[in-house]
């Protein structure tokens, strides 16, 4: 029916389609594609737009309609720059350059008449197909581009392919064989081209709009992170130990200024004091029993480096080493931008400073004046009732009890706050997420005189059955506090698990309504819907741990592992380059073995010929060996003659009578043996 819409003769069928039209149908099926991979990167105008240009050459195509004109090309090109300057303020960075290079991509195939056209759109594809990456390198964008990468190839060899109207099956099995022949190359350069720390790392916008954990906190942040079901890092504990799973909480941020609107940290990257790190490792008290474990951090685009709590060590993360400052945050130079894995050991009795009251913990006793006055009233009230004498575990016990038994509530839309948050959470609202609770008592606690900071993170996570891993995701995004005690440091004390103890003990969380696919398969078996997740995680994660996080770490044990004890990435280069020498010989080797050989029956005809020849005999060309024995020279002498004769009969007699079974080897032998001719004078 849509064909005939468009006007087409009824005899005009896919299957009857002229080449041309095929093939330009087909590549623009293939940037559509692509245009749709990169949707998800792009605003919906220029995907629209996009799309749209696609589907205009088309109807031209099968229309067999002009292509437009100089005029609608140059309004069309102002058009997509324009859209990318108003949208992006720019047309450099990965996400204007990848909007602009989609636009002109589309916009391309509007010029396509000859060969050289669909060439540039070949390449202007697999440059686009390499921008993708620049957003996304998960298994599932990497899925996505397989097909794509095919098609372009296929549309490739077609152009290549001489007249006619070779079916695409050829094509496509054509260009597939030439994916196998290049993988084992792509292997290799993967496995061994050097990696060189930020040159290597791919160039993204600043934040890329990623969500996730942010380095300041104000209250209702984490709420929003609650419904995001994305993994933010995964975990494998080694050894076969493991915490218990309410005891899993992983340190980012520690937040200790707090100016009555939202809670900052006290260090940063760039404002560490010198020598932060080693000062304090000599003031951390281990206890207990170590766990070893192995994390896999998920792109955060942010410098801090996420940790089962509490890790005093930590390896150098790819090329960059992580500080730890005075309150036991892990934080790095740069921004992580890619998957990155580690090991290291968490400690998860460690004690840290300091021991006794210390002019340091002055900042974790600051409040803003003007804000939370009914919490200042509050803690008064505590102080006056406990009595001057009361030791801070009595305070916090106290404000504990409060918040079990003064019908608090945990909930993820307790609605905008105001300018006193504490004070709506203790006396108004009474409910709110972990942040607010958090930020309630710890607001509380400094009232009291009692030092103390937000720590957040995440806690929690599910076990992956398939794998083994422990799945963090951003719903387990959380908040809780530290206080210090009188010669026990600092502690940590969770208010949330005072509020809804199925929340941190049990790990119950707040969970989005399923969408329709997942509510199908929710009806038809209710574990359905995890087991496909748990398998679909486990590929992915195997995907990050051996692809993703393959970098300058690994690639050097894999030279410790060839033998080098010293590795370093000149290594690499050479190993690549020999490698890469072997394999060209290799190939080399195998296309001489493919070649044709010559028949050997045929070559020692030649033989026979040309020594007829040079004898002075008229030989025809080509010569059979009945007729090299009728070109012998008349001077030859009867026995010479006679034996020619009769290896040349033989030799006819071999190729064309089976009867006789002559062996082609005694022939050989035979033709050593054979009086030479006479020379003529």
């Amino acid at each position: 029916m849509a064909l005939t819409k468009l006007a087409l003769p009824a005899a005009l069928a896919p299957r009857t389609w002229p080449r041309e039209l095929r093939d330009t149908l087909f590549l623009l099926g293939v940037v559509g594609w692509i245009v749709l991979l990169q949707s998800a990167h792009q605003p919906l105008w220029a995907s629209a737009l996009a799309l749209l240009l696609l589907l205009g050459r088309a109807v031209l195509a099968l229309r067999g309609q002009p292509l437009p004109g100089r005029a609608v090309m140059l309004a069309l090109l102002l058009l997509a720059l324009a859209g990318t300057w108003l949208h992006h303020g720019q047309f450099w960075g990965a996400l204007a350059g990848s909007n602009l290079i989609v636009l002109l991509l589309a916009l391309k195939t509007l010029e396509l008449r000859a060969r050289r056209d669909a060439l540039v759109v070949f390449f202007l594809g697999f440059f686009t197909l390499l921008t993708l990456l620049l957003h996304s390198q998960s298994l599932l964008t990497a899925l996505g581009i397989v097909p794509a990468l095919l098609g372009l190839l296929t549309g490739l060899v077609l152009a290549h392919l001489p007249l006619g109207r070779p079916p695409l099956t050829q094509a496509l099995r054509q260009a597939s064989t030439l994916v196998l022949f290049g993988a084992p190359l792509m292997l290799l350069l993967f496995v061994l081209f050097p990696r060189f720390g930020p040159l290597w790392h791919i160039p993204t916008d600043a934040q890329m709009g990623r969500s996730g954990l942010s380095g300041q906190m104000q209250v209702g942040q984490i709420a929003r992170l609650a419904l995001d079901p994305s993994v933010a890092l995964r975990v494998e504990f080694l050894d076969g130990r493991r915490p218990p799973q309410n005891q899993l909480y992983f340190r980012g941020p520690v937040l200790s200024r707090f100016d009555g609107q939202q809670w900052l940290p006290q260090y940063g990257e760039h404002s560490l004091p010198e020598h932060a790190s080693a000062a304090l490792q000599t003031e951390l008290q281990s206890a207990g029993t170590p766990l070893r474990y192995r994390l896999t951090m998920e792109p955060s685009h942010q410098p801090w480096v996420l940790t089962l709590q509490t890790t005093p060590e930590l390896p150098p993360i790819g090329t960059q080493s992580a500080q730890l400052t005075p309150d036991l945050q892990w934080i790095l130079p740069r921004p992580l931008t890619e998957v990155t894995r580690f090991e290291a050991v968490a400690w998860p009795e460690l004690r840290h400073r300091p021991l006794r009251p210390a002019a340091t913990l002055a900042a974790n006793l600051l409040l803003p004046p003007g804000f939370n006055p009914r919490t200042r009233q509050l803690a008064a009230d505590l102080l006056q009732q406990l009595g001057p004498n009361a030791s801070a575990p009595q305070l916090i016990d106290a404000v504990l009890l409060r918040l079990r038994t003064g019908g608090y509530q945990y909930t993820l839309e307790p609605g905008v706050f105001g300018r006193h948050s504490a004070d709506e959470f203790w006396f108004d609202r009474r409910e709110g997420f972990c942040e607010h609770i958090a930020s309630a008592f710890v607001v509380l606690m400094r009232e009291l005189g009692i030092p103390a900071r937000i720590v957040t993170g995440y806690h929690g996570g599910e076990l992956n059955p398939i794998d083994g891993f422990w799945t963090v995701r951003q719903s387990d995004a959380h908040a809780w506090a530290e206080v210090w005690l009188d010669a026990q440091g600092w502690t940590r004390i969770d208010p949330t698990a005072h509020v809804a103890p199925a929340r941190t003990t049990d790990l119950q969380r707040l969970l989005p309504p399923p969408g329709p696919l997942a509510a199908a398969l929710i009806q038809i078996d209710p574990d359905m819907l995890a087991q496909m997740r748990a398998i679909w995680e486990a590929t992915n994660n195997r995907w990050n741990q051996w692809v993703l996080d393959y970098g300058q770490n690994r690639q050097l044990e894999l030279l410790r592992q060839l033998g080098f004890a010293t590795p370093h990435w000149q290594q690499l280069l050479y190993l690549l380059v020999g490698l890469l020498c072997l394999a060209t010989l290799a190939a080399v080797a195998w296309l001489q073995w493919l070649r044709p050989r010559p028949d050997p029956w045929l070559r020692l005809l030649q033989s026979a010929r040309k020594a007829v020849a040079q004898a002075g005999g008229v030989v025809p060309a080509p010569a059979t060996p009945r007729q090299l024995a009728a070109a012998l020279p008349t001077d030859c002498p009867a026995a010479t003659a006679a034996a020619w004769s009769q290896w040349l009969l033989r030799l006819e007699a071999q190729r064309y009578d089976p009867t006789q079974q002559i062996d082609l080897r005694d022939l050989h032998r035979q033709w050593r043996q054979l009086p030479p001719l006479p020379r003529p004078p």
